[in-house]
């Protein structure tokens, strides 16, 4: 697909505020979602879970414009929204009620260490992911995620009356169709911003059926100011390795989440880019734990974002950053994207996650088509799609291992790396892969020379040459196109 913006464009201030209110509003209610969750869970009063949630957007918008924009070694240049992530949420809620916040956040800091560990291995941990193991991460990734769509659209318990009602299926259908019709018919920025378009629509029918609760904008206040150390920290030795097998999973999540989103930006992507992303993860993860905030991670539905619009352009994604961090300053701002109905949000996920899947199913598609990696595929995307439809199977595993295996997205990925790493391959497969490989590395050429060559650039300030948008970012020397 071509790409509308690209990695280093810079679209024009009106375009690249709307299309950062699109990517806001797409993970501001995720973002929100667990330190809301983990508050109520442990029983805090409600103004320290607007202190969570205010510290969870701050933290957020930061390491989001460190992402995308890089600080020295840290920060993957792509356009990346960081969040709180829900892999977190089982075992955070765990500590809390014995620990408290204080456990939680010192837990938290403790295993973000890990994830900066980690990252300087990150060269060798590529060299794990050839396209027939990318491509099951991030297929997975789209895939597992599908319920948290089908769960706003439901809105309820899934065992109760309330799920799923007709006008909840209604709002979630009138914001895929505008979606689908925004992006079918409509061009340039118009098209690039389908997401925030379907979300307003639905916003607008949700309001005229009286489905939107305005009472959370008149209860935010209008400033609140950070406040590091708050809760203080305190250090359990199993609060901390129930955190870090969470945060293997994040960097599994990390390393997919990275990988297709270099695909749908036409990025290069290194295990130095690799690297840089990951330590950004834990870096901002423990910068996090200071500010009261919940763990990060990178938000899966900005990849989809990315995929469906052909807005790669990191400023853009730099922008939403702030824009989280004045969510994060001002209550009442944030309250706004936080009103739109679950259902709304929903119709637009499905087509979001979608994507992601749709990306993977890409990758897939330029891995050698040999015996040796369908066997490789079939049996990890199986298994990662087993314990996500019945978790029961891992209950009779010792708990530190079911706890790690949960996460279809970790139990895909471990299964995929096995397999790649044991299966014998025959001469055939080192053939069929490096014609394949020939075959992609000329497609990427391909498609780098023409990149949007019909698609004109408003007031684009970086230049759209193979070379420094398609290629390369701040100065990196060209590296091997994902395979």
């Amino acid at each position: 697909m071509k790409l509308l913006y690209q990695l280093n464009d810079k679209p024009p201030t009106g375009v690249t505020f709307m299309l950062a209110v699109q990517h806001m509003l797409a993970s501001v209610g995720g973002i929100i979602a667990v330190p809301l969750i983990v508050g109520s869970a442990i029983g805090l009063p409600g103004s320290e879970i607007v202190t969570l949630i205010n510290a969870a957007l701050f933290i957020s918008g930061a390491i989001t414009i460190v992402q995308c924009l890089g600080l020295g070694p840290v920060g993957i240049r792509l356009p990346v929204v960081m969040g709180s992530s829900f892999a977190f949420l089982g075992i955070a809620i765990g500590i809390g009620k014995v620990d408290g916040m204080s456990g939680i956040l010192g837990a938290s800091l403790v295993g973000a260490f890990l994830v900066i560990i980690s990252s300087f291995f990150m060269e060798q941990i590529r060299k794990l992911f050839p396209p027939v193991v990318s491509g099951v991460v991030v297929t997975l990734i789209g895939l597992t995620i599908l319920p948290v769509a089908m769960n706003w659209v439901g809105d309820a318990p899934a065992d109760s009356e309330n799920f799923a009602t007709l006008p909840k299926l209604f709002l979630a259908a009138v914001s895929l169709g505008v979606v689908l019709l925004v992006s079918t018919y409509a061009k340039g920025a118009i098209a690039a911003s389908a997401i925030v378009i379907g979300l307003a629509g639905g916003y607008l029918v949700a309001l005229s059926m009286g489905m939107v609760d305005l009472t959370q904008i008149a209860n935010a206040g209008w400033f609140a100011a950070p406040e590091p150390f708050k809760y203080g920290f305190t250090f359990s030795l199993t609060a901390i390795v129930s955190m870090s097998l969470a945060y293997i999973v994040v960097i599994a999540e990390a390393t997919g989440d990275f990988l297709a989103l270099a695909s749908n930006c036409h990025k290069n992507i290194s295990g130095k880019d690799l690297k840089r992303g990951l330590l950004g993860d834990g870096i901002g993860s423990a910068i996090g734990a200071m500010f009261n905030a919940l763990p990060l991670a990178s938000f899966s539905q900005n990849v989809g974002i990315v995929g469906i619009t052909g807005v790669a352009s990191r400023f853009v994604v730099g922008a939403t950053g702030a824009l989280l961090i004045l969510a994060g300053l001002f209550p009442k701002f944030g309250a706004l994207a936080v009103t739109v109905p679950k259902p709304v949000l929903g119709g637009v996920g499905f087509i979001m996650f979608g994507m992601i899947a749709y990306a993977g199913i890409r990758m897939l598609i330029k891995a050698a088509d040999t015996r040796r990696n369908a066997l490789v595929i079939c049996v990890s995307l199986a298994s990662g799609l087993a314990v996500t439809v019945q978790p029961n199977i891992l209950q009779h595993l010792h708990h530190d291992i079911a706890q790690l295996l949960h996460s279809g997205i970790t139990t895909g990925t471990i299964v995929a790396v096995m397999l790649n790493l044991v299966l014998p391959k025959t001469k055939e497969d080192v053939v069929a892969e490096k014609e394949a490989e020939e075959e992609e590395l000329a497609q990427q050429n391909s498609d780098f020379s023409s990149l949007d060559d019909d698609t004109p650039k408003a007031n684009s300030q970086t230049p759209s040459s193979p070379t420094t948008s398609a290629g390369t970012t701040d100065g990196d020397p060209p590296t091997k196109p994902i395979q």
